[in-house]
């Protein structure tokens, strides 16, 4: 008896390597928080305040502005929201 029969009285006629396609892949609750995160009202604001200072910085070969502020605020605002709501999301 070879292992195709043994899958077939067992009710699986299945290839490991089909199985293993059928799997659910894992989502990163992470990533997840932070896009929900992303689209609070704190954050939008502070993600639309640095793409506008990006805007004329990005168009320029050498600028001297570096929006660091801006994306440490956006940083911020998201990172204090996905902090009260990740650890919920674990096991």
């Amino acid at each position: 008896m070879g292992w195709q029969d043994e899958k077939e009285l067992e009710g699986r006629s299945r290839d490991p390597k089909e199985e293993e396609e059928e799997e659910e892949e894992l989502v990163d609750p992470l990533t997840t928080v932070r896009e929900h995160c992303e689209q609070i009202e704190k954050c939008v604001k502070a993600q639309e305040r640095l793409e506008e200072c990006n805007a004329p910085v990005s168009s320029k070969s050498h600028a001297e502005e570096k929006c660091t502020e801006e994306l440490f605020d956006f940083l911020h605002a998201r990172d204090h929201c996905v902090a009260h709501k990740l650890f919920s999301k674990l096991k």
